[in-house]
This record gives structure tokens, sequence and C-alpha cells, in this order.
């Protein structure tokens, strides 16, 4: 068989190369045959052609993943012989990657232990004098450690013995690259022992890192993975090298010699230890290194003749950031901003970005720009505070540069600011619109680069200006307009279309005039089936999806089952994820307008997206080896799991699929089928929770797709998935809510038992910040929702009140906790802050949802943590949360079982932290420790009428000096609180009347709740007082009446009142009234007059 084998391995060689043959067919055949194992093993170390001797050990490794069950003992044995044998004659490096790659597939099945010959060979390879011999056996012993590295555990200390000596031998930077590849492979696997060993070799890591850059920079690529797996698995193992990594990295990173792909690498390497490790940055004082070197880098101009790729004539505004080391730099900064307190940040960076803005040099102007854009978001609170108006006049008067490239970037500033500064930037309105609608004066002359990154900055800006955008919403929608009828190119459509939607989200029911027009545009772009409209189509549908939420229902709703059907027919016909995604979303925003209109469409809608879910659609697995070798063995399954080990089938299928894994190099997933998983599950959360009782058929299986997404590796799907688990069970619980049968209470408790662990587990494991952030405001729309039924398991409010106070004390895996250093408690990274901030505002709504003294242990921990960002050296955020936060607890107490007590108990120390507050000179932290006070007033009742007088002298003072309209509202209604909580502490004749003068309310419409509570309660104390003032209480009633911002509830109470005031005091009633403009007279009147 051997002769006739090694001519079909020949044929078979030469055939895949070119068409299937006939030798094909004779290999399946003998494929069958028991004796295949020998004769391959034969074949493998006999053939004296390395083409078949390579061929032989693929097939023999396709062999042993399959089936290895069902291989004999003694054929395995013999094969284990035979591979090493082979291994140890073989010559040629690609058949010794492909006995080593053998080695590595039987080390899955025959662990080391039960291969001691294995580990002999290694040993005394590894170990040669040979250079070659040491070379071959580092490759081999990367294979078969990177195939199964646990089972090598007790040999890791011996192994980084081993690499220690091979790190120095820079004479061979191949031993040295597969030395680097296995010790990556085995550093999520390291334990306490191993660490010193780790420690001890960093230092010849970074020097032979820097030779393999030398001999071959692939490899070296490849091999500075090793530093991004420490960091992430150990990163304590790096600590004590971390500046000397750091110069290595940033040396690479600079050298303009080295390819783009290398430097990006070196970056990044940098930019994720500080996203893990900012702390120790700043603490080694590496931060002022790190920013010199990079910003030659960022302010770098191309060769000449050449511009960089964002420039390009042709660059339709699309990101293009791989390979880039401009970008590489711009992302480090991005980290730093997202990662460091911005004030030791701005401190050493002001000064580097200050020189690049003064310069001539369009480049390091652009570099100067692009600095400021990308710290836009991670200092946001700091920009807003200390610097927004100096820096958005350096990017209005960029934006006027001569030099186009120097206007690009200033665009992208303008666009970052107006996404994450607002609503700050938005007042400077008047400044910034005539000039971004200079820009589309010449759309279509204009180069569509330049007129992409002018719509980025527009429809950013526009988006948040409300219904500031009035007087230039006619000049917008006649561009717009024009350019969905005129335009030549499609990008400027669908950058017009794109607009329409920023436009609709500030407008609202502003835009209804335009709304024909722009549907009659939509609807012709939806029904063209053609491969150019698909980008145009796309934007359309995510244009119509703004529209269904913004315009109004009444508008709306009578397009709605078309619009449906409209995105049903495109799924129908064109397969594309971009083009399903943006269909979920209009399904999702017709939902919340017209959910009797997709209900009849639940189940073609939830089946494509539950199939989104499912699919691998879009998942490239890289295969070490070429995949046509498996066409040999796609249908040698005949035996039905009768095999030699008597295992059963599904036992097979099993060890198939996870030898599947393990065999590729590594997997790759287009982005349009991660954004349709990350869309697919928003969708079906928000079309859960609008269309409620007619989901229920759906629920089941949505859940199931949905939660196999929550360990999803990239970090946009599992936040999705997570928020979308939340809206489930609202969703169920609104079911229950409107039919309180057992079976739906019991389908909620089994939600929740599901779903909060779940929340818990991720809060403190999952290292993406915005995933913990996603998922605290998840499980706080589900405590808000849902109230005690979250607390029914008792296990819940324990796991849920521990978890806060470890975001709050800095204990969960996305958290630096290493800044527990006293002078590092007040500075911190803007989105630290805000990570706690979504875990503090989760007390209030636990303290509404449990007995008072159930969760008082709870919040005895919680509070001081709280309390210690009230202290006037903490910033604004911090001081504003801090209060905020109190204020709302106390609030939530005020209806809870037990609630005064507890809330009697706590005024001790509250108290004194509220009354530092209202003098604070922020107006945000006086208005929130204002609403405390009078919280505090109204939850703990009699048990704190001795600080009256106090509190009405703080408030006093505060309403004679106060400018600010919304505290002054707020401290309105903190005297209303008093009052209602204990009538006869308050000096009424004097207060009632500092009220009345004060009303109506300017800012803070919720409270006039509040206010119209109080009153009315006073008029059946005291009429007379009322009636004493009876025309500013009138007038106050007159703006409240029909205010779009004041709810029904409380526009009942104020008619109520006034229908009492007009019955039994009619003239004074009247007299009042006759002062009040003549609109005001008819609106209360019409409302008293009421039925």
């Amino acid at each position: 068989m051997e002769t006739n084998l090694a001519s079909s391995l020949k044929l078979e060689k030469e055939i895949y190369t070119f068409v299937a043959g006939s030798a094909t067919v004779q290999l399946k055949q003998a494929f069958k045959d028991p004796a295949i194992i020998p004769a391959l093993c034969a074949v493998m170390s006999g053939s004296q052609n390395p083409e078949i001797r390579q061929s032989a050990a693929v097939m023999l490794r396709l062999r042993v993943k399959k089936h290895w069950n069902k291989i004999s003992p003694n054929d395995r044995e013999s094969l284990k012989a035979v591979v090493l044998q082979a291994f140890s004659m073989e010559s040629e490096h690609k058949v010794q990657h492909s006995l080593s790659q053998l080695c590595a597939m039987m080390v899955k099945h025959e662990t080391p232990d039960r291969w001691p010959a294995l580990l002999q060979l290694l040993n005394q390879s590894t170990k040669s004098s040979n250079p070659h011999d040491r070379r071959v056996g580092l490759l081999l012993l990367n294979k078969v450690i990177d195939s199964n590295p646990e089972p090598f555990k007790p040999h890791y200390c011996q192994l980084l013995h081993l690499f220690s000596t091979v790190l120095q031998d820079h004479s061979n930077p191949t031993a040295l690259y597969y030395c680097i590849l296995t010790l990556t492979a085995i550093t999520a696997y390291t334990g306490t022992e191993e660490m010193k060993e780790m420690r001890a070799i960093i230092p010849s890591l970074i020097l032979a890192l820097k030779q393999l850059i030398k001999a071959d920079e692939n490899q070296a690529i490849e091999s500075m993975e090793v530093l991004i797996e420490l960091m992430e698995i150990e990163v304590s193992i790096i600590v004590p090298h971390i500046a000397d990594i750091v110069r290595f990295c940033l040396e690479v990173g600079s050298d303009t010699t080295l390819s783009d792909s290398l430097r990006v690498k070196a970056l990044s390497c940098v930019t994720f230890l500080i996203k893990l490790k900012s702390s120790s940055v700043l603490k080694l004082k590496l931060l002022n290194p790190i920013l010199q070197s990079i910003f030659p880098i960022l302010t770098a101009a191309p060769p000449p003749g050449e511009q960089d790729p964002e420039d390009e004539e042709d660059d339709g505004g699309e990101p293009n950031d791989s390979d880039n080391p401009k970008h590489g730099a711009a992302q480090m900064i991005d980290t730093m901003a997202l990662h460091m307190p911005p004030e030791k940040l701005f401190h050493q960076l002001v000064p580097l970005t200050q020189a690049c803005l003064s310069s001539e040099n369009p480049y390091q102007k652009k570099g100067g720009l692009m600095c400021l854009a990308v710290l836009a978001e991670g200092c946001a609170d700091y920009i807003r505070s200390k610097m927004l108006s100096s820096v958005l006049q350096t990017v209005c008067q960029s934006l006027s540069d001569t030099n186009r490239v120097v206007r690009s970037a200033a665009l992208f500033a303008l666009g970052q600011f107006s996404e994450y500064l607002q609503p700050e930037v938005s007042k400077y309105c008047a400044e910034l619109m005539p000039l971004l609608l200079g820009y589309l004066t010449s759309l279509n002359e204009a180069k569509i680069g330049h007129v992409t990154k002018a719509f980025y900055a527009l429809e950013n800006f526009m988006e948040n200006l409300g219904s500031d955008i009035e007087p230039y919403l006619p000049t917008l929608m006649e561009t717009m307009l024009s350019a969905l009828r005129n335009a030549e190119d499609l990008k400027i459509k669908e950058l017009a279309v794109s607009a329409i939607g920023a436009i609709a989200n500030a407008a609202k029911e502003l835009l209804v005039p335009y709304f024909p027009p722009v549907i009659e545009s939509l609807k012709g772009f939806l029904i063209t089936t053609t491969e150019e409209m698909r980008s145009l189509q796309n934007q359309s549908l995510d244009t119509l999806s703004v529209l269904a939420r913004m315009i109004g229902k009444e508008v709306f709703s009578p397009l709605a089952a078309e619009c449906i059907q409209l995105g049903l027919n495109l799924t129908d016909t064109i397969d594309d994820p971009d083009l399903r995604r943006c269909t979920y979303g209009l399904y999702s925003a017709v939902s919340t307008v017209s959910p009797e209109s997709l209900i009849p469409h639940l189940t073609a809608v939830t089946t494509v997206m539950q199939l989104a879910l499912k699919s691998n659609e879009g998942i490239t697995a890289h295969l070490d080896e070429d995949k046509t070798f498996v066409l040999l063995d796609d249908d040698d399954d005949d035996d039905n799991g009768n095999n030699a080990g008597g295992k059963p089938e599904e036992d097979f299928l099993e060890d198939d699929s996870e030898a599947d894994i393990h065999e590729v190099a590594g997997f790759s997933v287009e982005n349009a089928y991660i954004d349709e998983k990350e869309d697919a599950c928003e969708a079906l959360g928000e079309i859960a929770l609008s269309t409620g009782v007619a989901f229920q058929p759906f629920l089941e299986s949505s859940f199931q797709q949905v939660f196999e997404m929550r360990d999803f590796p990239h970090e946009d799907v599992r936040r999705a998935a997570l928020g979308a688990l939340g809206q489930f069970c609202q969703a169920q619980h609104k079911v229950w809510t409107e039919n309180c049968s057992e079976t739906n209470h019991q389908a909620l408790m089994k939600l929740l038992d599901v779903v909060i662990p779940c929340f818990v587990e991720t809060v403190r494991m999952d290292r993406e910040r915005p995933v913990v952030m996603g998922v605290l405001e998840a499980m706080n729309a589900v405590i808000k929702s849902c109230k005690e039924e979250a607390f029914r398991n008792p296990s819940h409010l324990k796991e849920i009140s521990n978890v806060i106070r470890d975001v709050l004390k800095k204990k969960i895996a996305c958290q630096d906790s290493s800044t527990d250093e006293a002078d590092d408690e007040e500075q911190q990274a803007e989105f630290d802050a805000m990570l706690q901030e979504f875990a503090g505002e989760g007390i209030p709504l636990v303290t509404a949802s449990v007995p008072a003294d159930k969760f008082s242990p709870y919040l005895n921990d919680l509070l001081p943590l709280i309390m210690s960002k009230a202290k006037s050296s903490c910033t604004v955020a911090d001081r504003s949360f801090s209060l905020g936060t109190i204020g709302e607890i106390l609030h939530a107490l005020v209806n809870v079982s037990g609630g005064r007590g507890v809330a009697g108990r706590l005024s001790i120390r509250l108290l004194p932290v509220l009354v530092a507050g209202v003098k604070d000179s922020d107006a945000e932290v006086r208005n929130n420790s204002v609403f405390g006070l009078g919280c505090l007033a109204q939850a703990a009742g009699p048990l704190v009428v001795s600080d009256y007088p106090m509190m009405l002298s703080v408030f006093s003072n505060m309403l004679g000096k106060e400018s600010d309209l919304r505290v002054i509202d707020n401290l309105c209604a903190a005297l209303c609180r008093m009052i209602m909580s204990n009538v006869d502490a308050v000096p009424l004749e004097q207060v009632v009347t500092a009220l009345a003068t004060h009303l109506p309310l300017k800012e803070d419409q919720e409270e006039n709740q509040t206010v119209f509570n109080c009153l009315t309660m006073l008029y059946k104390h005291n009429p007379v007082l009322v009636v004493k003032l009876i025309k500013p209480i009138v007038a106050a009633s007159s703006h409240v009446v029909g205010h779009k911002d004041v709810d029904k509830e409380t526009q009942s109470t104020v008619v109520s009142l006034m229908k009492e005031l007009a019955h039994k005091h009619g003239a004074e009633f009247q007299a009042a009234a006759a002062s009040l403009p003549a609109e005001q007279q008819a609106k209360l009147g019409a409302a008293v007059a009421s039925s």
C-alpha cells in the first residue's frame, strides 16, 4: 500500500493545486482502510519527497483530530514513536512545521505525562549546543504548548529557566521568535510560584524584541503581543518594568525607518498600558516622556507629494486608522483622556498643544486640533468648566484657515466638541452656525472628503440645539431637500439624508411642514435594489427611524405599517447585514409610536433578528494549514458512533467542535455582522418593552438567543445584549402588572433570578468600562421598573448592595484599583467618576424598593462612600453627584415603610453635609443641597423639628442672595416640604408670603407638584392666609395650566385648587384673574369652567 499511497500523495499534492481528480477518490478509499495510520507513518518517515512527507503529516493530523478514539492503542504508541523519530530526522522546515502541528494535535489527547519521550526530545533539542536543533526544538515546544498549555504547568518554572537562556541568544532570531510565542501561550496559566521567574526575564525579553525587530519585523509584530498578554493577564509581572517597556515601545513607535504596522503595534502597547495602569504611568512620571515622544508623530508632515489618508481628495470620510502611527498617537491621547485625571493630563498637555496651534506649519496646527478633538470625550467636564470659550475660539479661527488640512481638522474637532461638550457648546450657536452653513453653499463643487467632515460637524452641532434650531430651519431644509432632488453624487444625497435625521432630533415637531417631501424622497430611495444605492438606502432607513421617534405620533402613525413593509421587502430581496441592521432600528422606532403596526409582523421580525444572533456569518477562521485535506475526511463518519473506544456519538461531536476551535490560528469578524448583532439585541429589547403582551410568544426564544451574547468577544455586542436582558425583565413586569396571574409572576421571577446575578457578575468581572456602565444603567432601570419584585429573592439585595459598594471602592475588574493613595483620592479620570455615578444612582432606587430597616445596614456602609465626595476639595461633578444622591435617598425614604425612623437616624450625619453644600460656589451643588434639606425635613418629619429654625434661617439667607433660577425654584419646594411635614413648626405668615413672591417656578417645573400640593394643604389648614395671597397664587396657577412640561396630575391639583377658590372666594378670585394678561385669563377661565 505504501507505494500506491506515495504515488497518490504525489498526485494529491499536484492536483489540489489545479483541479480535483481521481487521486482524491483513491485517497478517500484509502482513508477508510484501518491500515491507513501505519501506512501514513511509513510515508511520513520514508518518502524522499518533502511535499509528500508534509502531506502525510497533515493527513495524520486530520485523522488524529477527528478520530483519536478510533485509533487502536498499538497504532497510537507506534504513531507517538514514529512522529518523534521523523521530527528528529527531518531537515525541511515546512515538514518540521507540519510534524510539530501533528505532535500538538496528539498532545490534546495524550497529555505530556503519558508521553515521556516527547518531554525528553524537547529537553534535549531546546538545550542542544547546535543552534539549528535549538530552533527546531523551540518550534516543537511552541506548537505543543500552544495547543494545550495547562498540562505543561508542572514544567513552567523549568521552561522559564530555559526561556531566560534562549532570550539571550541574539544570534538565533527564529529561536527568539518561538520562545516569545511560547511565553505568550503560558502567560494566562502562570500562578504565584512562577511570578518571580516571569518578572526576572522581562529585561531579557525587551532586548530580544529589539533583536527580532532587526531580523524580521513581521515576527516582531507577532511577538510584541506578549506585552499585551502580560498586561492583560498578569499586570503585576510587568509593574517593576513599566518604565523600560514604555521607553522601548516609544523608541519603536517613533522610528520612521520601521514599518507603520510595527510602529502602530508598539504605540498600541503603551495605549493598552495606560488603559490598565494609568496610575502607575503617572506615579513613575512617564506622562511627559510619552507626550514628548508622540507629539512629533501626531504632527508629522507626510512625505513630499503625499497626504495623510484622511486628507486625500477622494476620502469619503470613512475612518482609516489601521497601520497609521499618527492615528495611533491620537488614540493614545484619547485613552489618556479617558483614564487619567484631567488636572494632571492638562498640566503636561496644554503647553505642547499651544505650541502646535500657534505654529505656522499646517501639520503642527492639525496635530494640535486633533489633540483637542480627542480630549473632548474623556475630559468633557474639565473643558466645559475651564476652557470652552478659548478652545472654541481656536476652532473657529481654524475653520477659516487658508489650508484645507487645518480646516478639515477644525471640522473634526468641532464635531467632537458638539458631541461631547453639551449643552454648553450649543450656547455658541450664533457664532458657529453661520460658519457651518457656509460649507453647504457649494455642495456639488466641493471635495467629497471635506464635505463629509463639514456634515459630521454640522450634524453633531445641530442634533443638540433643540428649539434653537428654528431660525436656521428654512435654510437647512432648503439645502437638504435640494441635495436630495438634484445632487449628482450619491454620497452627497446620503449626507443630506443623514443631516435630516440630525435636524429632526433637534427640531422634532417643527419639522412637520417639511415631512411630506422628505418622506417622498426616502421612499424613492428605498424601493430601488441596485448595489450602488445600498449605502443611501441604509442611511434612509436610519433617518426614517429618527423621524418615527421625533416627528410626533399623529404625523408618523399613518405611515407606520408602510414603513415596516418597506423594511421587510428590502430584507427579503437583499442579503446585506448593514441593511438588515438598519431595518431592526426602524422596527424598534416604529414600535415606540405605533406598536399595533408592528404586532402582525412580530414572527417575521423576531425570526430574522434571532437568526442574526445565532449566525456565524462574517466570522472567518484562520486555519493553520490548507483546508483542502478536509475533503478526504468529509464523509468518513459512516460508522454511526460505533468506535473502538465505545464512546457515544455525542462525545465525538463535542471533541470535534473543540478540536475545530483549537485548530484555528484565530478568528476575524466583519464589523457589519458585529453591528448587526448589537442592533438586533437593542431592537429585541425595545420591541419587547413596546409591544408588551403581544411579544410573549417570542420572549423565551429571544431571551435565549440574547443571553448567549452576554459573553460575546466584542464589547458593544455584550453591552447591547445585557441591556436587552434588562428590558425583557421590564417587559415581563409590565405584562404582570396588567394581568397579575401567577404564571406571569413566576415568569418574572425566573427572569430576574437569571438576569440580576448575571448583571452583578458582569459588573465585577468585565474589563471594559463602557460595558459595566451599560449594565449598571440596565440594572438601575430594572430596579426602577420592578421595584420590590426585584428583591423578592432575598439574595438580590445583598448582591446589588455589595456590588455598588465595590464600584464606589474601586474594587471591580475594569477599575485601576492601585490608586488608593490619599493624594489620588480626589483626582480621577472623569469616566471613572462617571462609572461610580452610575453605581451611586442605584442607591436611591434600592431605597425606594425595599423596607427601610431591611436596607439600612447596607445604606450605612454606602453613605460614607457617597459623602466622601462632597468635600470642597472634590470636583464640582463629584460634589454635585454626592449631594444629589443624598437628596434622592432622602426623597425615596419619604414613601417607604420605616423611612421616617431611618431618615431621623441619618439626619445627624447628613445635616452638616447638606448645610455646607448650600454655600457652594456652584449652582448645581447648591441646588442639590437645597433639595436634600427639603427631603430630609419631609422624610424625618417631627424627628428633625429641632433643626427647623436653623434650616429656615439658611433658606431665608439664600432667598435674599440667590440669583440662579433653578436654585430659587428648589428653595420654594424645600420650604413647601418643611410645611407639609410639620406645619406647626413653620412661621407660616412669613414663610408663605416669601414663597408666594417667588412664584411661578421658572426652571424646575417638576417641583410644581410639591408647591401646589403644599398650597392645597395650606388652604385646608389656613384658608385665610391663602386667600390673602390669592393674587400671586392665581398668577402662578395660570402659568402651570396647559404647560407642556407639567404633568397631568399636577395640573389637575392646580385646577381643583382654583375651582375651590373661585367657588368659595369668587370676588377675590375674579380680581386676581383680572390682573392677568388676556391669554392667561382665558386659559385659566377655561380650566376652571371645565367639568
